[in-house]
């Protein structure tokens, strides 16, 4: 069995932002979330699949009361904890707990400048919230990181929010693209369309080496693909890096705060729910197809542009969550540097287009249709 290198953990759905590009609608917690001792025989289970870093997340993690508890569990267990968190309300008795529960990172989410933050995340003074949060976090000496979601309110924001991140002293820069699930479906307007990949990606790629030496620049699972950019992205420029397929079920694993298993924390919990950890051992979980079938993915599993691509064994379709919650089916994503740049010598570009709303559940998805269009006026539909 490969060791798990990564486990992010809901703790919790209850979240204190009201986000409008969150994938799982977060805001109360869910009916039946682990109790404590639950969650504590899951701590117990992990280091079984050779888990090495555990991070929590929600909704907001520590609007769980004993979050600090089972935090405290995982690192006296000999694992990695970190936590991901929107900020508002990280105040000096939470960072207390941080730094008692060992914690080795908090990242804060900050998608771009002050208006387009606010906007997406709901809540008025949520930016300055997450600064201070940050710098609250900083001064008591815990390792601070930013994550970023890339769309169209914040991609204008990007090059001035990296020097303010490089002001705040912050390790690490993650960043990825809005997906098209839970509450971001319902604003389609919001995601960007593929082919302006060819416009973002050099940018990201000067955003890297402007970070470099200040600042790890790393970009997520569903930026990329074989680009000209891809070992600067996937290598940090040592020239041997490059999307070796989705590691869902594989070096990562998601658990819903109800105890849950999925083999990616952002994918829909159904179809890619592989069992509850109230019922059953984790170890044996693992070797549910919901789970151990994405990385064991293959060409012939792939449709569209990608069954046939130059990439298709190594990459087999990219990210399963953000093909999936598009069409309904992974293996086809339309967000790859190297296809949108194949179809750009061709002088074509692909389009998403809502076809069906998503129903209003966590980690829910609408419908999409994928236009297949010359850059002249003429359009033609991909089935």
């Amino acid at each position: 069995m490969v060791p798990v290198e990564m486990v992010v953990w809901e703790l919790t759905l209850r979240c204190n932002l009201a986000c409008q590009h969150c994938g799982s609608r977060a805001g109360r917690p869910r009916h039946d979330e682990l109790t404590t001792e639950e969650a504590l025989s899951v701590v117990r289970q992990l280091p079984e699949v050779g888990a090495r870093e555990i991070a929590l997340i929600g909704g907001e993690a520590y609007l769980r009361a004993d979050w600090d508890v089972i935090a405290r569990a995982v690192t006296d267990a000999g694992m990695r904890c970190s936590m991901v968190s929107g900020g508002r309300g990280l105040d000096d008795a939470v960072v207390d707990k941080v730094r008692a529960a060992g914690l080795v990172n908090v990242s804060i989410s900050i998608d771009g400048l002050e208006a387009a933050h606010d906007l997406q995340r709901g809540v008025r003074g949520s930016h300055q919230a997450a600064l201070a949060a940050l710098n609250r976090l900083s001064r008591a000496g815990v390792p601070v990181s930013v994550n970023t979601q890339i769309n169209r309110l914040s991609s204008p924001d990007l090059e001035a929010l990296c020097e303010l991140l490089h002001r705040a002293r912050v390790w690490a820069w993650r960043v990825h693209l809005t997906v098209a699930m839970g509450r971001a479906a319902d604003h389609p307007e919001w995601l960007l369309q593929p082919y302006e990949l060819a416009e973002l990606f050099p940018r990201l790629a000067r955003l890297q080496q402007e970070c470099e030496r200040r600042i790890v620049f790393a970009p997520g699972n569903n930026v990329g693909y074989f680009g000209p950019y891809e070992q600067l992205f996937r290598g940090g420029g040592s020239g041997d890096g490059h999307w070796q397929g989705c590691q869902a079920g594989y070096r990562t694993l998601g658990i819903e705060a109800d105890g849950t298993l999925k083999g990616c924390p952002s994918l829909p919990t159904t179809p890619y729910a592989g069992g509850n950890l109230r019922e059953s051992r984790l170890v044996d979980l693992l070797a549910q197809p919901a789970v151990a079938d994405i990385a064991s993915r293959t060409v012939d599993d792939l449709w569209g542009f990608c069954r046939d691509c130059y990439y298709a064994s190594v990459c087999r379709g990219g990210c399963t969550w953000t093909s999936y919650v598009l069409f309904g089916r992974a293996g086809n994503n339309p967000y790859c540097h190297h296809r949108v740049l194949e179809l750009q010598k061709q002088g074509l570009r692909e389009r998403i287009e809502q076809t069906a709303q998503a129903p209003g559940d966590p980690f829910d998805h609408g419908q999409f249709a994928l236009i297949l269009e010359a850059v002249s006026p003429e359009v033609q539909h991909v089935d």
